[in-house]
């Protein structure tokens, strides 16, 4: 929903009633993840997609028709030999959209939601959107830290859900969780989706070099929050780094600390080591080795830096456990020479262990593009 919310909360507060379309659910090569999202406006306007293109006039259709009987519906699309010549998805994936009216009435929340997601606070919504009893689909909790709002029928319900959905909220996962008719964790016939709004992943790249420039582009067009840091303040500038949203001066050990002890640190969190200088990576590495909770801890260097490196770091204590988490030279194999052409080749890395690819030719290999990883 993040990426067409703000025409959806400009309709909201003119009060008209939109048809939101979302993704909920997936499997095999589905083009779009969960939380892709399309809306349908008061003037027939087309907002946003929830396949690149394969079902968006279906969907559109669905969503007039939710507009105008006011009920939400779930419905699927996929493609079999039967039915190739129909609304279905060419890539053969399968995706479960859930089309419902929005409007103040049916919504009061959206705007507080709407002003969170906004500021960076994380909140999440919970919808039914399947139940027995019909009445039930389309209520939803808002969620933040520790408190919701609203009901999804009854307190055993709400507890439930809310309780799996502040986890996928800290892990900033968006899912659609499966329960009993009154909230049983192992039954069915209850689906509930749990649409999160976390703050942006961060990528913090240490070491402001051309590299890092480079780097901090890539990795804000992948939407994490940048951050350049390096202790040289004639080097460490915001003129230098337009991509970062933030440049710091400082220790790069003492300000990845101060970030891990405030909690800003997750596992979606990238650490990009630059600098392949002993006196700035070494205890930085330390420090980064040694937080279980980040996410990927990348170094540059060459193999005769990289052992030099690893040499100092068991030199200081670091475990051959903590070493397993390093990776050093950082990035993927694509030959890659110039500062840009690196910086592809560490996203490359960062996205194929985020998502388990494997960062082969996928002409080379047989089976499902996409990787389903497990919680």
């Amino acid at each position: 929903m993040r990426e067409v919310l703000r025409e959806l909360v400009a309709w909201w507060r003119d009060g008209h009633t939109v048809a939101l379309a979302s993704v909920v659910a997936t499997s095999r090569s589905a083009p779009r993840p969960p939380g892709a999202a399309m809306l349908v406006g008061p003037g027939g306007e087309a907002v946003g997609s929830v396949s690149g293109g394969c079902v968006e006039g279906a969907v559109y259709e669905l969503g007039q028709q939710a507009v105008a009987s006011g009920a939400p519906a779930l419905h699927r699309y996929g493609v079999t030999d039967d039915e190739a010549f129909a609304v279905g998805l060419t890539c053969g994936g399968i995706i479960d959209v859930f089309v419902e009216p929005v409007s103040p009435q049916t919504f009061p929340e959206l705007d507080g939601l709407a002003a969170d997601a906004e500021a960076g606070r994380p909140v999440a919504v919970a919808t039914v959107i399947a139940h027995p009893d019909q009445v039930r689909v389309g209520r939803r909790l808002v969620l933040r830290s520790g408190a919701f709002t609203g009901t999804l029928g009854s307190e055993q319900v709400d507890n439930a859900v809310a309780e799996d959905a502040w986890g996928l909220l800290a892990a900033g996962r968006t899912e659609t969780l499966e329960y009993g008719p009154v909230g049983q964790r192992r039954g069915e016939g209850m689906r509930v989706y749990v649409n999160t709004f976390a703050p942006p992943p961060r990528m913090l790249v240490f070491g402001a070099i051309d590299f890092a420039s480079a780097l901090a582009k890539v990795g804000s067009f992948l939407g994490y929050r940048v951050t350049v840091c390096d202790a040289r303040p004639v080097f460490a500038t915001v003129s230098r780094f337009p991509s970062a949203d933030e440049v710091v001066v400082e220790w790069p050990h003492r300000y990845l600390a101060r970030e891990a002890a405030g909690g800003r640190v997750d596992g979606r969190t990238a650490i990009c080591v630059l600098t392949h200088d002993p006196k700035f990576d070494v205890p930085l590495l330390e420090v980064a080795l040694r937080l279980p909770e980040a996410g990927y801890v990348g170094a540059m260097g060459s193999r005769r830096t990289h052992d030099d490196r690893i040499r100092r770091l068991r030199e200081a204590g670091v475990t051959e456990t903590e070493l397993g988490r390093l990776s050093s030279p950082i990035g993927l194999d694509l030959g890659a020479r110039t500062p840009e052409e690196t910086a592809l080749s560490i996203a490359a890395e960062i996205t194929a262990l985020r998502w388990g690819g494997r960062g082969q030719r996928l002409t080379e290999l047989q089976g499902p593009i996409h990787h389903t990883v497990s919680s």
